[in-house]
């Protein structure tokens, strides 16, 4: 749903993209606490993704059509680190909840505060503004075929594929790891795992003050430096042998890395023109949500070809690194700055 999720929110504004995507988010986070088999858990959460892929490229939206191109950057830096933010409190405050009330009403609990937010959203949080608001019939047509065919938007999503697939690889498999080849149940070090989500949270809010302040023109080379960074410290993962290197290792990852991701979305903020805003960010979207349905995959394959052995899938995380770090080189500053000066105009 990224793709057409931008081009919906390009289409009919973002508050009307974000209410329709929370609502139906919430209604069938709802419905998974109901699941009465596994065919009707896999249709309900296949329309819970209907619903949640429409909202990346409306909330991104939303930081151009709310704040000063100048402040773009900063903002959408923000907004990319709550899902670290999400994903380091969220263990802690669903834990207690399973454990006292079970699953099912954990997932009714939270689809009742989602649709609390929406109500929220729209009365409160952003209520209509005639200046912004786009209404479905008057809205500009939005060249769909140009923003898919153009060259810049698809080496941003080579560059974020290859860095999501640092974050969904690691977050899927590294319980696995822990328990099977380093014996460590995630239980004896609970404290510890929130940590590299702390720090990729820590790394995206910075990327955005540090791009803004100390790369201004230069910023293909942040995100190229986050990258190597990034490269170099999940070769350090690979090759540590004591869980205390691993895991410090795994943060320093996550931080870099989250700079780097942070450091692409806030520069396309720059460079995306508003009437496309929605449909071009949805493609770069695209790149991460494609990493997170493969890289699982890719790893359990390679473990499982290799005799149970982690090294190789370690070895596939630093080569994508690596990928994202050699695209970032190509992006063309010249191009980017009158990318730049159209979006600032438009």
């Amino acid at each position: 749903m990224q793709i057409p999720g931008g081009w919906l929110t390009d289409k009919f504004g973002s508050k009307l993209t974000v209410v329709i995507a929370i609502t139906m988010w919430s209604i069938f986070t709802i419905m998974t606490g109901f699941a009465w088999s596994l065919a009707s858990l896999l249709v309900i959460r296949v329309l819970f993704g209907i619903g949640e892929g429409a909202f990346p490229s409306a909330s991104l939206k939303q930081i151009a059509e709310e704040f000063t191109y100048k402040s773009r950057s900063q903002a959408t830096s923000a907004i990319v680190s709550s899902n670290y933010v999400g994903a380091a409190i969220a263990p802690v405050l669903i834990a207690p909840i399973l454990a006292t009330f079970g699953w099912k009403n954990a997932f009714h609990l939270m689809g009742i505060l989602g649709l609390v937010f929406v109500i929220a959203y729209f009365f409160l949080l952003r209520p209509i503004k005639k200046q912004n608001q786009t209404f479905a019939g008057s809205a500009q047509k939005v060249p769909l075929k140009k923003v898919i065919f153009n060259k810049m938007i698809w080496q941003f999503v080579i560059v974020v594929f290859g860095l999501s697939v640092i974050t969904k690889g690691l977050d899927s498999w590294m319980p696995t790891y822990l328990l099977q080849v380093r014996h460590i149940n995630l239980a004896g070090i609970a404290w510890m795992v929130p940590l590299p989500s702390v720090a990729a949270g820590v790394g995206a809010i910075l990327s955005g003050y540090l791009m803004v302040h100390f790369f201004v023109g230069k910023e293909k080379w942040f995100i190229a430096l986050a990258s190597l960074f990034t490269t170099i410290f999940m070769f350090g993962m690979y090759h540590s042998t004591g869980l205390t290197g691993v895991i410090s290792f795994e943060i320093l990852t996550y931080f870099f890395k989250s700079m780097a991701f942070s450091g692409c979305f806030a520069l396309f903020a720059q460079l995306a023109s508003r009437e496309s805003y929605g449909s071009s960010v949805g493609i770069v979207n695209f790149g991460g949500q494609l990493a997170g349905f493969l890289a699982p995959i890719l790893i359990g394959i390679l473990v499982e070809q290799f005799g149970g052995s982690y090294s190789v899938a370690f070895l596939f995380l630093v080569a994508t690194a690596a990928v994202s770090f050699i695209v970032s080189l190509t992006f063309n500053t010249e191009r980017m700055a009158a990318s730049k000066e159209n979006a600032e105009i438009n």
